[in-house]
């Protein structure tokens, strides 16, 4: 990947203005291993770091991972090994560097996971236990409870997080980013729910933020995602001007619990572990399907599996397969696999006395944010980790339990690069200081740090004087002053410049967000074709004008458009800030997204599968397509030269001009 710029939008979703705000070093979005790894680091340095979460502290992505965590400690096992099998996985567009870091500095993350406080289960012989699930050629996945990895990590980084004594911001959606008037970083803004207000919107100001907000299963009406899963924080990035990359590879879990064709929202998935400790794949006659598919048979990499199981099914005019697992017995299930166990029996279906119906289902963004080695993304002082991020670790389809170990890895290495930053900071300081005693050869300074009085800009709206805070606890918890300098201490831009006032996006009605998952399932879901997508295109192109039409005041409408609504008595209604709403604009947003790189992409790699092209092209399409949001509200797409990502450095940027603009009804070359 070539190097990034920053290209601001100055778009923001509409929102009611911050009634309150808090001050830190660092903002974590997001309480998966990612964002709460990173925070703990962060905190350890002495930074003062608050932590913003959807839900609840232990309600991410996190907890729902079932398989474990893969890294190379076995006996025998290096990371050499594991990374040939990731590249493998990867079909052709994994960053060797990036996938080279994961595995390397993998084991001792565990390790250090471990000194944490999380319990993985282990051998009679005191030693880690560890399995095989597809993609591996060793048995390196480390597991906790059986089948309860994700809800051990998850619990010993909440526990960690609590004994910190840790600022945390719980129930809450983060909105937008702030800037300064330099383009950097200078915090977010959010909305607490629950909180007993008509107005919960707040803003926590700080020169680093982190987005590890998770994944975006919830743009399809099927998927293994929790509901939190709104692809918020790519839409986020996307408002602030960072590009993301390789959004049109969603990984399709192969064995997910099959409730009926009409089931939505979050699906029981059935871990790839259950394969990897000797579950066959069988059609009702029984039979295995996947031997001779690949040598790894049913631990094929998860894209090929998919595809084998929808084939069958499309073969024989069925909507799931099975996993035969009867032969582990009663013992095994209970031991092994309980979290599992429980959710088949819940539904009406016994494991060991039958086989699991299953199919494909949404489960992982392979893309995202698009960011270096160290999570640095195109926008200064924006970070993003774990699956919110594209690392070029996954490529274009995610190894199995790699994804803990990225969250785990690159969010130590953020938390590296945010302290050393703010230590960066702290010597121009001190030098700064001493040059102005020495200066003034003793005379006293009447003030250290210049302040700003007049109005500053809140994700766009014009804020003056002081603002009131949330509560009374200070800027975090256990009294950590912010030591690096904050939005307090960098003007924002002025609100008093109309060019700097970001225009709020219109918002989708809520109402529409179950239209938006029928049109990416049936559109671009497993199976893809030219077809499909420009349906879905279109589609979502309408919605998007519809919003716009419906939010636009008389005044800025042209004549033909007031008339057509004259006509049209069912013109919709502007949609009224508040979650649903934001949450459905920010699964249009990324929905587009997907949908135009899913378009460009003219061949099948990976996770990402057109039936029209359905051979893989490294030629032409070894490489990556970045996508970024236009002042103008308009989508560019631009394809790199290579399937290499490299430093984050503006200067090595290319022009602009020479990415494509997205039209709804145009195909652009590149």
């Amino acid at each position: 990947m070539t190097g990034i710029r920053h290209h601001a939008t100055g778009i923001r979703l509409t929102a009611p203005a911050p009634g309150w705000s808090i001050d830190a070093d660092v903002v974590v979005v997001g309480s998966g291993v990612a964002g709460l790894t990173a925070a703990l680091r962060c905190a350890a340095a002495g930074l003062a770091t608050v932590v913003v979460t959807k839900a609840r502290l232990d309600d991410g992505s996190t907890r729902w991972a079932q398989g474990g965590i893969a890294a190379a400690l076995g006996e025998g096992d290096t990371p050499e090994q594991h990374l040939d099998d990731t590249l493998v996985a990867g079909a052709g567009l994994c960053d060797e560097d990036a996938v080279r870091t994961l595995v390397t500095e993998g084991p001792d993350a565990v390790r250090r996971l471990i000194g944490t406080g999380a319990r993985f289960d282990t051998t009679d012989g005191g030693e880690i236990a560890l399995t095989r699930e597809g993609g591996h050629h060793r048995s390196r996945i480390a597991h906790a409870g059986g089948d309860a990895t994700g809800a051990e990590i998850s619990r010993a980084l909440v526990a960690a997080v609590r004994e910190a004594a840790l600022r945390t911001i719980e129930n809450a959606l983060v909105l937008d980013l702030l800037t300064d008037a330099d383009g950097r970083t200078a915090g977010v803004t959010l909305h607490v729910m629950g909180e007993g207000r008509h107005d919960g919107v707040g803003a926590v100001r700080a020169p680093a933020v982190v987005l590890a907000t998770g994944g975006m299963g919830q743009v399809f009406s099927a998927t293994t995602n929790p509901a939190v899963s709104t692809g918020d924080g790519v839409a986020v990035a996307l408002r602030a001007g960072a590009e993301v990359s390789d959004l049109e590879f969603v990984q399709f879990h192969p064995t997910v619990l099959y409730l009926g064709a009409d089931s939505e929202g979050q699906q029981p998935l059935v871990s790839e572990a259950v394969r990897g400790e000797g579950a066959h794949l069988v059609d009702a006659s029984g039979a295995r399907f996947m031997v001779g598919q690949h040598e790894l048979a049913e631990l094929a990499p998860r894209d090929i599996v998919a595809k084998a199981i929808t084939r069958r099914m499309e073969l024989h005019g069925t909507e799931h397969m099975y996993l035969d697992a009867r032969h582990f017995g009663a013992d095994m299930w209970e031991r092994r696999f309980p979290t599992i166990l429980a959710a088949c029996r819940a539904h009406g279906i016994d494991p060991v006395t039958e086989p699991i119906p299953v199919a494909p289902a949404a489960h992982y963004a392979s893309g995202g944010v698009r960011t270096d080695l160290r999570g640095r993304t195109s926008v200064p002082g924006l970070y993003a980790c774990g699956e919110v991020a594209c690392t070029g670790v996954h490529g274009a389809n995610r190894l199995a339990s790699n994804s803990l170990l990225e969250g785990l890895v690159f969010a130590e290495r953020i938390a590296t690069d945010i302290v050393e930053r703010a230590n960066d900071a702290d010597h121009v300081r001190d030098a700064e200081r001493a040059n102005d005693t020495a200066q003034t050869q003793g005379v006293a300074q009447t003030s250290d740090t210049a302040q700003t009085n007049g109005a500053a800009q809140t994700n766009g709206v014009a804020q003056t004087g002081s603002t009131a805070r949330a509560d009374d606890a200070g800027p975090a918890a256990g009294g950590t002053a912010p030591r690096t300098p904050g939005a307090a201490d960098r003007p924002l831009a002025a609100a008093a410049d109309p060019a700097a006032v970001p225009a709020p996006s219109p918002l989708l009605d809520p109402e529409q967000r179950g239209t938006v998952q029928r049109i990416m399932t049936r559109g671009a879901g497993v199976l893809r074709s030219a077809e499909s997508l420009a349906a879905a295109a279109d589609a979502l192109e309408a919605l998007h004008d519809g919003a716009a039409r419906a939010a636009a005041p008389d005044g800025a409408r042209d004549a033909d458009a007031r008339d057509a609504d004259a006509r049209d008595a069912d013109r919709p209604k502007p949609a009224e800030p508040g979650v649903e709403a934001w949450e459905a604009t920010n699964l249009l947003l990324v929905s587009r997204v997907l949908v135009a790189a899913a378009r460009r992409r003219e061949e099948t790699r990976g996770c990402h599968w057109r039936e029209d092209r359905p051979e893989r092209d490294d030629e032409n399409w070894r490489r990556h397509l970045v996508v970024r949001l236009t002042p103008e509200r308009r989508l560019v797409l631009r394809r790199t030269e290579t399937a290499a990502f490299g430093p984050v450095s503006p200067a090595q940027a290319p022009d602009c001009a020479a990415a494509s603009p997205i039209h709804p009804d145009d195909h652009p070359d590149d």
